[in-house]
């Protein structure tokens, strides 16, 4: 599938999947500003995301995802990388296909706890979704959001036993890129 100067570029995927590695490194190489969707809603709130959910809830923070959601992905020609939590909503995938490729970064369960445990900003930045400790739950909502995220992507790249720049000529080749 082709990649038009248009059309964004999404990557999805659960935690330590590599979204915001990845769409950095893609974004350098396509030459298109990157934008990390988490980023975005943080900067906005003032506070983590662990914050915002302790003080006001998920519902709060699926809420102000969806408005940032909205915002970029009507802007064309980026890459981005929304939250691992994105695909829970349908409105959200509508507006990120219609006008992005979607490609889900997937890998394996013991790969992603890995990733997991060597960033412990990872743990700091996001609260847990079910008080688990990080490994268990990471496996738990990836195994239910696996369905979503298949649906949601335009196509699937797995990272497992992949470099950062495996990954992204492999990403380059499949939208018809050469390595630049």
């Amino acid at each position: 599938m082709r990649l038009d100067q248009h059309r964004n570029l999404v990557l999805i995927g659960g935690r330590a999947c590599g979204k915001t590695s990845v769409g950095q490194a893609l974004a350098q190489a396509l030459q298109r500003p990157f934008v990390d969707l988490d980023q975005v809603l943080v900067a906005q709130a003032g506070c983590s995301i662990a914050d915002l959910v302790a003080a006001s809830g998920w519902p709060e923070f699926r809420r102000r995802e969806k408005e940032v959601v909205a915002r970029y992905a009507g802007l064309s020609g980026q890459v981005l990388a929304p939250g691992g939590g994105v695909v829970l909503d349908q409105e959200n995938v509508r507006n990120l296909r219609e006008h992005g490729l979607i490609i889900w970064l997937r890998a394996d369960p013991a790969t992603l706890a890995e990733r997991l445990k060597r960033d412990q900003s990872s743990q700091e930045f996001r609260p847990s979704l079910t008080g688990a400790d990080p490994v268990t739950e990471m496996a738990r909502v990836l195994a239910e959001r696996e369905p979503l995220y298949r649906v949601a992507a335009h196509m699937i790249i797995d990272t497992t036993g992949l470099s950062l720049d495996q990954v992204v000529t492999r990403i380059l080749a499949e939208i018809g890129v050469n390595q630049l």
